[in-house]
C-alpha cells in the first residue's frame, strides 16, 4: 500500500448512530495520515460541517434523518466539488448504491467494512479514483455501468486483444482456471493478466474491473 506518511487526509463521518461514527475513529486513531475533522448525525448538519471545515474526504450514511445521503451528496457535489464522498450502505441498498454514485459520490462501503478496506478505499478516493467494495455483486456492479456514473469517459488507457478476452471471460464470472483451460495458458498467467488488467484500469476488485469493461464497451451484458 502506497506511503501518505507526509499527507493529512481530512475526513468527516455522517451517521445518525454514535457508535458507528465512534467505531471508524477508533478503528483509523493510529493512522497519523488521518485525521477526523469531524462528525455529523443528519445531512444538514453534514452540509453546515463540509462548508465550515472543508474536509478531503466525507462518509455518508444513505439513511439520515432530517435530509438523507443522496440528497446531501448532491449538494456537496454541487457546492463543494472538490470533497470526495465514500457511501455507507447495507446489504440490502444496491438501488440506492446507485442512486449516490449519480448524486456524485466515487465510492461505498459496508458499514462492517475491515480496517484495510476502509483505508483502500480512503486512498483510493483520496486520488481522484473509484472503489467498489469488495462484496459488490456482479447484478449490483452491472446496474452500476448502467447508470449515469461514468468516470471513465475521459480514460484513453489501452487494452491487448489478448486482455480484452481475459476481461470479457471474467465479466461472465469465468474463475482463473476456467479463463486458463479456454484460453490454453496457465492459470499463473491468468492471474498476471488480472492483475495487470487491474492496474491499467486503476480499480481494486472484480466489481471495478465489470463496470470498467461495460462502460468502456469491451463486454455487453447478455452476450
Amino acid at each position: 500500500m502506497k506511503s501518505y506518511e507526509m499527507t493529512t487526509i481530512r475526513i468527516l463521518i455522517a451517521d445518525d448512530h454514535a457508535m458507528l461514527r465512534e467505531g471508524f475513529r477508533n478503528m483509523l486513531r493510529r493512522h497519523t495520515e488521518i485525521e477526523f475533522a469531524g462528525e455529523a448525525e443528519n445531512g444538514r448538519e453534514l452540509l453546515r460541517l463540509t462548508a465550515e471545515l472543508k474536509p478531503d474526504i466525507v462518509f455518508i450514511d444513505v439513511h439520515m434523518p432530517v435530509m438523507d445521503g443522496i440528497e446531501a451528496a448532491r449538494l456537496i457535489h454541487k457546492n463543494y466539488p472538490d470533497t470526495r464522498m465514500i457511501a455507507l450502505t447495507s446489504f440490502d441498498e444496491e438501488n440506492l448504491i446507485v442512486d449516490m454514485l449519480e448524486a456524485g459520490a466515487t465510492g461505498y462501503l459496508l458499514k462492517n467494512a475491515e480496517r484495510e478496506e476502509i483505508l483502500q478505499a480512503i486512498y483510493a478516493v483520496y486520488e481522484n479514483n473509484t472503489y467498489y467494495c469488495r462484496q459488490t455483486s456482479t447484478k449490483l456492479a452491472k446496474m452500476i455501468a448502467s447508470s449515469k456514473f461514468n468516470p471513465y469517459k475521459k480514460d484513453r488507457t489501452t487494452f491487448s486483444e489478448r486482455e480484452k478476452e481475459v476481461i470479457r471471460f471474467i465479466c461472465q464470472e469465468f474463475s482463473n482456471k476456467e479463463i486458463a483451460a479456454a484460453l490454453n495458458l496457465s492459470i499463473r498467467t491468468i492471474e498476471g493478466y488480472r492483475e495487470k488488467i487491474q492496474e491499467k484500469m486503476n480499480v481494486h476488485s472484480t466489481a471495478g474491473l465489470v463496470v470498467y469493461a461495460i462502460q468502456k464497451g469491451f463486454f455487453k451484458p447478455g452476450q
